[in-house]
């Protein structure tokens, strides 16, 4: 399998000038529970990432149950030296229905200041350790207070709980009006060649123009990229595949670098317990596509030429 350069295996980026550093791929942790790691395994499996560069970890309260933080975290007390070596990403806002919360009778969303405050405290709780790197509001709430969500974060960043904020899923007008209240790191959205809306509908341009890197989740399309029998989907694989093939490369890591190819400088998560998947995202930073070949793969992937 192809190797990422010595020299690249650890490339970072900052989220926003002054701001949080992440590393360029993130391991996102959701399916964490599904991998049925003893907790030795994952240990190895965190000390491996952390090898290849990769010393940011993407959770959530929800993830698995409201169990993913748990893991994790016996992680992370079995082997105490690995908290300083990594950034912890976290998110709230969504309340499930789970026998772990039978007082949530409607799965519902809560950006209120005293819900955030009590998840970020039981993440830092579960995940045992005394602050997050970085706390995102998981989705756009419709009762959402953007001066309640600001005053918020503010209090925990003075108590030295949470270091910086972020959003997932937010439009552009809803990152700016909370971004005015207070400096956001980032808004992690979905983004692959089977869902390129954020380059169209002003989340990217957005962002870009305040200097703010986006965090993508899903960009292998939850795995569809490459199980989709239909015609669009078997010639968008097709078109990645005629890229990796002339290039030499997986085609994994040509998807990961035909997004982080955006001016808008996205940080790609992963979503798999497998470290050789690690790897080929993290080779996907060592190279840049010709830009001939990423429009190709938007031509496949939106199924049209450009106009």
């Amino acid at each position: 399998m192809p190797q990422a350069p010595a020299e690249l295996l650890f490339p970072r980026i900052p989220t926003r000038e002054g701001g949080l550093e992440l590393s360029r791929i993130v391991a996102g942790m959701w399916r964490m529970v599904e991998w049925d790691m003893p907790v030795a395994a994952r240990v190895e499996f965190i000390e491996q990432c952390l090898a290849l560069g990769v010393t940011t970890f993407d959770h959530a309260d929800i993830y698995g149950n409201y169990g993913v933080e748990e893991l994790f975290g016996e992680a992370l007390r079995a082997q105490p030296s690995l908290r300083d070596r990594m950034e912890l990403v976290s998110k709230c806002g969504i309340k499930l229905l789970s026998d772990k919360h039978p007082g949530h009778t409607i799965q519902h969303y809560d950006t209120s200041a005293s819900h955030i405050m009590r998840s970020a405290e039981e993440s830092l709780r579960k995940l045992g350790t005394d602050r997050l790197d970085l706390l995102l509001i998981h989705r756009p709430d419709p009762l959402m207070e953007f001066d309640e969500i600001a005053a918020a974060f503010t209090r925990l960043k003075q108590d030295g709980k949470v270091l910086h904020f972020g959003v997932s899923n937010f439009t552009r007008h809803q990152f700016e009006s909370l971004n005015r209240r207070i400096p956001l790191a980032t808004n992690q959205v979905e983004f692959s060649p089977l869902h390129t809306a954020p380059m169209f509908d002003e989340t990217f341009d957005g962002l870009q123009d305040l200097g703010v890197a986006p965090m993508i989740w899903s960009p292998l399309g939850g795995g569809r990229l490459f199980g989709a029998q239909d015609e669009h989907g078997a010639a968008l694989r097709q078109a990645i595949q005629d890229v990796a093939e002339r290039m030499d490369k997986p085609f994994c890591s040509v998807v990961f670098a035909w997004i982080m190819r955006l001016p808008c400088r996205p940080i790609p998560l992963t979503g798999s317990g497998r470290i050789a998947a690690i790897r080929e995202a993290v080779l996907g930073a060592s190279f840049e596509l010709e830009r001939e070949d990423w429009f190709r793969i938007l031509r496949a992937a939106r199924g049209h030429e450009v106009a």
